[in-house]
């Protein structure tokens, strides 16, 4: 049977914890879906409940979360599904690794200030890090490393979410990912 539609391509938003890569994911996709593009995001959160139900946050766990989430998009994107990866993803090789297993990629980077993170701070991770109850946060305990070329910069302190989306759709169509409408 002939896969319909497009090939399938991965989009990894990256960013600090809060800097709105969530949000950006859930835009993306709907706007996607507008397309006729079904898209899944693998959101980091709720995998590594999945694959890590007792996380440590050390750098072997990591190393070893990041690598199966690539393998998982990579193995969606063979099945000509297309995958927004909403993970932090807090050092570079993990991305690097991941845009060599999926040729089709595009790394998107929510550049949000530290301080407009910590504002924001949905989940508590900067309030657990602070209080010392967490001890590997990304950009206060751990390193961030920002890509260093990314295809897309969202400013997620500035941007409203849906052109930010669409400004990602664009950067598809230009790389030849996403078909012209």
């Amino acid at each position: 049977m002939e896969p319909s539609g497009p090939e399938a391509f991965a989009v990894w938003t990256t960013g600090l914890p809060a800097s709105g890569k969530s949000t950006l994911a859930q835009a993306l996709k709907k706007k996607l879906a507008a397309l006729g593009v079904e898209a899944e995001v693998l959101e980091s959160d709720a995998l590594r409940k999945l694959f890590t139900p007792h996380p440590r946050y050390d750098e072997q766990e990591r190393d070893e979360f990041y690598a199966q989430i690539a393998y998982l998009g990579g193995v969606l994107l063979k099945h000509n599904v297309s995958v927004v990866f909403d993970a932090t993803a807090n050092r570079r090789i993990y991305r690097e690794q991941a845009r060599q297993q999926i040729p089709r990629f595009l790394e998107v980077y929510v550049d949000t200030p530290l301080e407009a993170c910590i504002a924001r701070d949905p989940k508590g991770i900067y309030r657990e890090g602070r209080a010392n109850r967490s001890a590997a946060v990304p950009g206060l305990q751990t390193a961030y490393e920002p890509p260093e070329s990314p295809d897309v910069i969202v400013h997620g302190d500035q941007e409203n979410p849906e052109a930010a989306a669409q400004r990602v759709i664009e950067k598809l169509i230009e790389k030849s990912l996403l078909p012209a409408s």
